[in-house]
């Protein structure tokens, strides 16, 4: 049986991938400290005979008695709400936390895999973006803390990866949705559902042009673990192709929650990217990788798990 580690693994889309790596087969040690993740997100994996979960902050020295085969890194603080309240604590877990992580995965000599982001690319200037393209990041602005602790984690990754051998993964992961996102997280599609759902007026920042390509959880997951699986060793896009602009996404999830509720315009907050869409032809060439689940099938499936969370009132 094969043991992984799970840095984040409370959160919303670690806490999919050790369910995934259960069903696979693996021991699986999830690590998170709960600043932004939830022990809601791993309770029925609490009494799995093959599940532990330890909470602990991946910046300090971490030790793990015993083999381990694989690290899984999704440690990060991700929301934009949150990567704004704790902007130190982000920088911290994309520098100082990824270097535990893989001097974590050199001790054991386990194969690494560090969850970037498409916000690597920053605001682009190419559009779709493929892995080669180099980003258009403002390292000043207020998205620097998290845009650049990635661009920092991957640089440090492929550092460890060259210099010390240590069998690496780099995963750009765009934007995922789904089950145990947060109401109050922030991002688009439970604000727009959360909205939806309680008759409020729901907020498109800017004009509602940007545009934004989604992915259901399940998809990245299989993503994320199909590339840990193979021999891919340089950034790799996990993302669903298929964009979408702000303005239509709201429309679309008031005709799913059968909502009155309005659409109105904020300012667009600095730095925000106005398009995101990855190429995935190395995903589908390299993993034979496409996601399949539908958005609107993605979306109904939320928002149920919204309708459910918010008449629980968690």
């Amino acid at each position: 049986m094969p043991t992984s580690v799970v840095t984040g693994g409370a959160g919303f889309i670690g806490s999919h991938l050790c369910t995934r790596l259960l069903k696979e087969g693996h021991f699986v040690i999830c690590v998170d400290n709960l600043l932004t993740g939830r022990y809601e997100n791993i309770k029925q994996l609490m009494d799995h005979k093959d599940f532990r979960f330890v909470k602990f902050d991946v910046t300090d020295y971490m030790f793990v008695k015993g083999d381990v085969d694989f690290v899984f890194h999704l440690a990060s603080v991700a929301s934009p709400i949150d990567y704004l309240k704790y902007p130190l604590d982000t920088l911290r877990v994309g520098s100082l936390g990824t270097e535990r992580a893989l001097e974590l995965a050199k001790m054991k000599n386990a194969k690494f895999l560090l969850a970037s982001s498409s916000e690597v690319y920053g605001d682009p200037l190419i559009h779709p973006q493929p892995e080669d393209y180099w980003g258009n990041v403002n390292p000043i602005g207020i998205r620097g803390v998290y845009d650049e602790s990635k661009r920092y984690g991957e640089a440090l990754t492929m550092a460890y990866s060259r210099y010390h051998d240590v069998d690496t993964r780099i995963v750009r992961i765009f934007n995922t949705y789904g089950e145990r996102m947060r109401v109050n997280d922030g991002r688009a599609i439970p604000s727009f559902i959360t909205q939806a759902l309680r008759g409020e007026d729901i907020t498109v920042f800017g004009d509602g042009s940007q545009t934004r390509s989604v992915c259901y959880i399940s998809d990245t997951v299989d993503g994320i673990f199909k590339l840990m699986m193979s021999n891919y060793k340089l950034p790799m896009n996990i993302g669903n192709p298929t964009e979408i602009t702000m303005s239509d996404l709201a429309n679309e999830i008031v005709k799913l929650t059968d909502s009155a509720s309005k659409i109105v315009f904020r300012d667009l907050p600095e730095d925000d990217p106005k398009v995101r869409q990855p190429d995935i032809t190395l995903a589908m060439t390299k993993l034979k990788w496409v996601p399949k689940v539908s958005r609107e099938e993605g979306l109904n499936r939320t928002i149920q798990y919204f309708k459910d969370t918010i008449n629980a009132g968690v």
